[in-house]
């Protein structure tokens, strides 16, 4: 049968036998256990209670089972038997340092005990560079200050400057990252200060630029600007230098080339951490003196993924800061005067950094003057920040239904079928702003796109609901004009658009920019030339006008990343023939494709024209 404590009970078996088989174990019972065991000693923790020590210790007739011990009990005996070997053996002892108080005592002269156990325990002179970088590394990770305090000890009083093959530099400067890590800014600044005075001819530009980027995790922007101004001070006679560099593998020279890669790092760092805090003119700043690099740093050969320059972060601290400003447009500037530094502050050409319609325009210089990749996220990131809100306003087919100038305007000319709606496209990052047809000569208007405009402007259009509110500092208007070429129209309607480009041209004060666009397969024809010269004659001298060359991925087979699209030396002497002819000579010429996004930044540089008007 089966009792109520999930036992089987056999017929004929008795209820003593039941009972005397789980008793429970008396102390006999147990010193028998572990004298069966092999067992000399009982830890302490394993209780004998007194009525079981008075019980008899005389064994019971009936045949007893060894009996499993509890688990307690388990463990005291297997703690016991490793107590036993351990004995003479103190290797085999594992000592508590916190308990035992030897974590930050020298365990000989000229030695360092760490508190943290892990493959090194001692710093000694002995030790290696691998070894202490390995300390520091095991004292970031378990984020122990007490033991990071050991190593700075270590290396400050215990050995000399021939430490780790002269590497002692270094490893400060790994002490100092680990440090600001764990927020210990005693031990950083203490490293910092350290490796200055003591290594200050054998800096590593790399290590000063994580230094930078680590101190202004912590928001200390005064020592990262101190570091990039003594440890990565650059000047314009140093390019020499720095291009003979670039040819050599020389670790002495090669640190002058290293200059020019880690010094951008760091200045893009400082520019971003003064965008994402709301100070513009900082960050402005930061972002002139990163532009000021591009010629030394394209002239050594540094291409864009070596330099690997934090662009993504950039534009998004840049889009928030012109956020903030939008939304604070009243109280930014004391907002800023309150953010910055008393040094900052007392700065005179600081103070006279004029903030732009959008901040996000001076990372567009630094793309345009430092090599960077093709990168399609960073474009985005750009155009979202340059493009917020994109909304049709009118066609005109004449000047008097052109909308009100009140702000400055882009105008795309071009024969049919030369690409101008898929560049707007691709320049706005919108898929059907500006509508792409395979018949030519699909627009046959001025198209006005507001750009930027307040948040109710479509409403407005659409439903003629009137919107408070204003349109933003970079507002302009983007014009799509008709196609002239073989588009099938009358020709007194192409003689109409001609008479209205004339007078838009000539009249229109608002008109910042041209961009005439040219098919790259062919080159200029008698309409690009016509365009030319009307252009040439009747644009005002405040307005730019620019040559832009389209479907560049056309004359490349398998268009890719790195490698966008390509223009024939026929072409461009063509071109230059015809600019020769229509006195255009200094005319600036883009190349484009709108499939592998090839000449967009080029482009944005000249629509800041008639964003900033």
């Amino acid at each position: 049968m089966i009792t109520r404590f999930g036992l089987l009970l056999l017929p004929g078996a008795s209820s003593f036998n039941l009972l005397t088989a789980y008793r429970p174990v008396d102390s006999w019972s147990l010193k028998e256990s572990l004298s069966e065991r092999g067992s000399t000693s009982l830890d302490s923790s394993v209780a004998i209670d007194d009525e079981a020590q008075s019980a008899s210790h005389a064994p019971s007739l009936l045949p007893q089972k060894r009996t499993r011990l509890p688990r307690p009990q388990r463990k005291a005996l297997e703690r016991a038997r490793k107590a036993n070997r351990g004995e003479g053996n103190p290797v085999n002892q594992k000592r508590d340092p916190k308990r035992s108080g030897l974590g930050d005592m020298e365990a000989a002269e000229g030695e360092i005990r760490l508190r943290s156990s892990g493959s090194v325990a001692v710093l000694n002179q002995e030790s290696t560079f691998s070894d202490v970088l390995a300390a520091i590394k095991k004292s970031q990770n378990n984020q122990d200050n007490h033991d990071l305090n050991a190593v700075f000890r270590f290396l400050v009083e215990l050995t000399d400057s021939t430490f780790a093959d002269g590497k002692k530099g270094s490893l400060l400067s790994r002490l100092a990252v680990a440090a600001l890590h764990l927020k210990n800014h005693r031990i950083a600044a203490g490293a910092i200060n350290y490796r200055q005075s003591h290594f200050r001819d054998c800096l590593l530009p790399m290590e000063s630029a994580a230094l930078v980027r680590n101190l202004l995790r912590t928001n200390n922007v005064t020592e990262a600007c101190n570091i990039l101004e003594t440890e990565l001070s650059w000047q314009s006679t140093m390019m020499d230098a720095a291009i003979a560099a670039s040819r050599t593998t020389t670790s002495s020279e090669r640190s002058c080339c290293d200059l020019l890669k880690y010094r951008p790092e760091a200045l893009s760092y400082i520019a971003s951490w003064h965008f994402f805090e709301g100070q513009p003119r900082a960050a402005i700043h930061a972002c002139r003196k990163l532009a000021s690099m591009g010629e030394a740093v394209r002239a050594a050969g540094i291409s864009g993924s070596s330099l690997g320059l934090p662009l993504s972060r950039l534009l998004q601290g840049a889009a928030k800061c012109q956020s903030l400003i939008r939304t604070e447009a009243s109280t930014t500037v004391s907002l800023e005067d309150d953010a910055l530094s008393e040094q900052q502050s007392q700065d005179e050409e600081l103070a006279r950094i004029r903030i732009p319609c959008n901040v996000v325009y001076s990372v567009l210089d630094v793309m345009m003057s430092l090599p960077s990749e093709n990168d399609d996220r960073v474009y985005e990131l750009l155009s979202n920040a340059l493009v917020r809100r994109v909304v049709f306003i009118t066609g005109a087919v004449n000047m008097d239904g052109c909308p009100p100038p009140d702000r400055g305007e882009a105008a795309f000319i071009g024969r049919s079928n030369v690409g101008k709606s898929s560049l707007v496209n691709m320049i706005t990052n919108r898929k059907s702003l500006a509508y792409i047809s395979k018949r030519p000569g699909k627009t046959q208007q001025f198209n006005f796109f507001a750009v930027n405009d307040k948040a109710g402007k479509e409403q407005e259009v659409k439903y003629g609901d009137i919107v408070d509110g204003e349109k933003d500092a970079d507002s302009f208007y983007i014009v799509d004009l008709p196609g002239f070429g073989f588009a099938k129209v009358p020709d007194k309607q192409r003689q109409e658009w001609a008479s209205f480009m004339k007078d838009y041209i000539a009249t229109r004060t608002t008109l910042r920019v041209v961009f005439h666009l040219v098919d790259s397969r062919h080159g200029p024809t008698e309409e690009d030339l016509s365009i030319m010269n009307q252009v040439g004659e009747n644009l005002p001298a405040y307005a730019k006008y620019v040559i832009v060359l389209t479907k560049a991925d056309k004359n490349v087979k398998g268009a890719r990343q790195n490698y966008t699209g390509k223009v024939s030396k026929d072409v461009m002497e063509k071109l230059r023939r015809a600019m020769a002819e229509t006195s255009n000579l200094h005319v600036p010429v883009v190349v484009t494709s709108a499939e592998t996004k090839l000449g967009r930044d080029e482009m944005w540089s000249y629509l800041r024209c008639a964003a900033a008007s």
